[in-house]
């Protein structure tokens, strides 16, 4: 899954259907059992000082946000369209770069969205200083951005390939 603008997030069929499942199980099965969980904390008595029902509450909360975040992302999603391999840093690419130029001093990521985040690579958002800067680069360019200390660090591009994850 990859952005490919502010509001259209690209998704491979898989990721699509993933996403898919976990909202249909959150708008239907866990709602269901949260609500349990609320009314059975409720019977418990007094309400302010009552633990389960506060933490049944919260994760009701994170729940629904969750259910809106993937509704939305779901409404705008393309499904399907990997980059092409052209070489040029795009979201969908595993993008390999070196530290001010020190061949030695490599990093490869994943640059998309955290939702196609995997444990078996690390990914940067298109929106973060560092997948801004590359983004759009080509193999052998330079690219810069902005340190969390205000600083600048410059970057070359390796390699970029689509991810086939």
């Amino acid at each position: 899954m990859t952005q490919t603008s502010d509001n259209v997030t690209w998704l491979t069929p898989e990721a699509y259907n993933q996403l898919k499942a976990e909202l249909e199980y959150l708008s239907g099965p866990a709602r269901t059992e949260i609500s349990v969980k609320i009314a059975a904390a409720r019977e418990e008595g007094d309400l302010r000082e009552n633990g389960g029902y506060h933490a049944a509450k919260e994760e009701q909360g994170k729940m629904e946000l969750r259910v809106r975040q993937l509704t939305q992302l779901l409404e705008h999603a393309k499904v399907g369209e990997a980059p092409a391999d052209d070489g040029v840093v795009e979201p969908g690419m595993v993008v390999t770069i070196a530290f001010d130029g020190d061949p030695d001093d490599t990093v490869t990521f994943l640059l998309a969205s955290r939702e196609y985040a995997s444990a078996d690579i690390e990914t940067y958002s298109p929106q973060s200083p560092l997948g801004t800067g590359v983004n759009g680069k080509r193999m052998g360019e330079e690219a810069e951005y902005e340190l969390p200390n205000g600083k600048t660090a410059t970057v070359k591009i390796v390699s970029a390939k689509p991810y086939n994850g």
